[in-house]
């Protein structure tokens, strides 16, 4: 990558520092044993021994110039290592864990001599603080590269005085949306911004333009004075009243406060850089050591949980499949697989369902990919298949065809004989058993389930369902596949409703009960909303579709007979997807009765409708239709969007269950 004519500071263990011909040191970041590059104690302490030897070096003129980059082929720095956050119990640790960090890179921005930093792959959160505390960014322009502060997904926002150097680069607007979202940007997006200085086309590209950089003494230039003004008390007081309005309509501040600390952060100290340095300390160090931190935490590593359901190695890559229905589920499965890259034929009976599936994929391909090119490539690989010529080429065969049992092992039985060895056969069912299905197949020990959730391309988890027949390779390449096209796998019980389905179903009866003994739609729905469920169970019944709710109700035997529900479903009136159901839709809206409710009663009532959940997911777990209560967790938050900030259900009620009393004393 360079020549370097000497190494100082060998004995390092997770960078590599040398100074080249031309007096340019390079700090290369490639953490031992890790495939990931994170700011941890020992990197962060070996890059202090980086900077105090440029600082005397500087001192004597033997460097003109600092580069950072990354060891890591596909990334550069994903964030601080959040493994560590668990040691900090109180805010005085938070601070003093702090301080060094924001004073290395305070160290670092007034080094007298360029600091260039060089980005290639992710540069979240602390790795975008760092490259912010350089004098110049170049990045790569390829897709792989991606900037962003995802800190508020955490509970908490930036800390290493990023929301400072964000904002001065990008002016208050741009940079406060992109740390109240959390959302990762583009390198070119980070460039139009002002958080990028530079793009290459390649990470090969990068060490030369970091030296002519270096060489030629490139700084940054901050946000303009127009985009300053903005900073001046009375703006920035309208500024942050009108963020804070628009964060009311998505997070509450009771569930979420991150985002409304770093406004109120903003709103006090914005124009005064020293000054919200110093308080940025301040108001992060009680929303690390916050229930809500450590339960969103908690999400992130229930996440990893889900990926560790695909094995590590396995000799088969899927890169095509077959979609047999076209109805709204088929069509959107086969979109996201097109999004993830994979070729797939779409069949069914009707070519004009086919059409019709296809063309609704058409928003997904234009959100998924930015340029013409890239949505006409994907466009081509989403291929009309009413013969189902596809089936032998297929790596992965899906049947998302209407819950009728006999239709299904009709359809199965007709694909099997047509598939190639090695390939995966499922079935999308929502509740009817696998086994069951597979009774009518040659082999009944291919067929497993993948039972994904809608919308598909809002629901991360997918359930990988093991019927008492399936082989456990199939099991393994079924779970290789979600995890293929970004998802998250759960290896489940074939058990009616599977996990998810059972323990949702529950928390949704007990709400329509509640409405035939006369309580309102809007007050159950908002209680749902207060304990921080995204949408409230009437809701999410019109939203599945009351047909669906019906169906699931019959295979787990909740009575529904002379209901609302059988009546609403008889009627044709399914819920959204018709326009009416429990509510009246319009513009894909529910229209809602406007009447206010007490805070303090919408969160007993909403306590009291999640209760039928958390208690089934206890039965869950009792039964072994996942492998621990952690699982349990991770599914009912990615399948269901079960409050993130609570932890899951389990840990929601070990979390509120009381503790045991401590043993009398024993007498004297």
């Amino acid at each position: 990558m360079f020549k370097a004519v000497s190494r100082p500071l060998p004995n390092l263990k997770d960078w590599r520092f040398s100074i080249d011909q031309w007096g340019i040191a390079w700090a290369e970041f490639d953490r031992e044993g890790e495939s990931q590059n994170a700011l941890g104690q020992r990197p962060l302490e070996e890059l202090g021994e980086i900077i105090a030897e440029i600082e005397k070096r500087g001192r004597d003129k033997q460097v003109v110039g600092l580069v950072i980059l990354s060891g890591k082929e596909r990334g550069f720095i994903v964030g601080a290592d959040i493994r560590e956050f668990a040691d900090l119990r109180t805010e005085t640790d938070v601070v003093d864990k702090l301080r060094p960090v924001t004073g290395l890179f305070d160290r670092i921005e007034n080094l007298p001599i360029p600091v260039v930093c060089a980005i290639n792959g992710f540069c979240l959160g602390g790795g975008l603080e760092l490259a912010l505390a350089c004098h110049y960014r170049i990045a790569t322009r390829d897709s792989g590269t991606k900037l962003g502060f995802p800190e508020v997904k955490l509970g908490i926002f930036p800390g290493f005085n990023g929301t400072v150097r964000a904002i001065r680069q990008a002016g208050a607007p741009a940079a406060m949306t992109v740390m109240l979202t959390g959302k990762m940007m583009s390198a070119s997006a980070a460039r139009a911004m002002g958080l990028v200085d530079q793009l290459v086309e390649s990470r090969g590209a990068l060490p030369w333009a970091a030296r002519k950089a270096i060489l030629s003494k490139r700084k940054s230039k901050p946000a303009g004075f127009a985009k300053r003004m903005l900073d001046v008390w009375p703006v920035r007081n309208l500024l942050a009243r009108r963020m804070r309005d628009q964060l009311s309509k998505k997070a509450r501040e009771a569930h979420y406060p991150a985002p409304y600390r770093l406004i109120d952060l903003y709103e006090t100290y914005g124009g005064n850089d020293e000054a919200m340095k110093a308080a940025e300390s301040r108001a992060f160090a009680p929303l690390m050591v916050s229930d809500q931190s450590r339960n969103l935490r908690r999400v992130f590593w229930l996440s990893e949980l889900l990926k560790g359901q695909a094995p590590k190695k396995l000799d088969w890559r899927p890169q095509r499949v077959h979609v047999i229905g076209a109805g709204t589920m088929g069509a959107d499965i086969a979109g996201w697989c097109v999004a993830a890259g994979m070729e797939v034929t779409l069949q069914d009976v009707s070519p004009e369902q086919i059409a019709k599936g296809i063309a609704a994929q058409g928003k997904l391909i234009a959100r998924k990919f930015k340029t013409k090119a890239q949505r006409d490539a994907a466009k081509t690989r989403l291929i009309a298949d009413p013969a189902g010529d596809g089936i032998p080429r297929a790596d992965v065969v899906i049947e998302a065809i209407v819950e009728k049992l006999d239709i299904k092992r009709k359809v199965l039985a007709d694909v099997e004989a047509r598939m190639k060895p090695g390939s995966v056969l499922a079935t999308n069912t929502s509740s009817l058993q696998i086994e069951d299905i597979a009774a009518g197949l040659a082999d009944p020990g291919r067929l497993i389930g993948l039972h994904f959730f809608n919308p598909v391309a809002l629901m991360p988890l997918v359930e990988v369902v093991r019927g008492t027949q399936s082989r456990e390779d199939e099991v393994r390449r079924g779970a290789a596949f979600v995890a293929a096209i970004d998802k998250f796998p759960l290896i489940t019980k074939s058990v009616p409703g599977f996990l998810v389905n059972r323990v949702l179903t529950p928390y949704m009866f007990g709400a329509m009960k509640r409405l035939q003994e006369g309580e309102s739609k809007e007050r159950i729905d908002e209680a749902a909303r207060a304990f921080g469920m995204p949408m409230g169970p009437i809701e999410l019944a019109d939203t599945v579709g009351l047909d669906v709710c019906a169906h699931v109700a019959k295979i787990l035997n909740y009575p529904s007979a002379g209901s609302a529900l059988e009546q609403l479903a008889a009627a044709g009136k399914l819920g959204k997807k018709t326009g009416e159901g429990f509510y009246v839709w319009q513009a894909g809206k529910p229209i809602r009765d406007p009447r206010r409710t007490d805070t303090e009663e919408m969160e007993e009532l909403g306590r009291e409708l999640i209760q039928p959940l958390i208690d089934e997911a206890q039965k869950s777990l009792d039964a072994g239709i996942v492998e621990n209560a952690d699982l349990v967790d991770a599914a009912v938050i990615f399948g269901t969007g079960f409050a993130p900030f609570r932890g899951g259900p389990l840990h929601y009620k070990a979390s509120e269950s009381p503790p045991a009393p401590a043993h009398a004393a024993a007498a004297e």
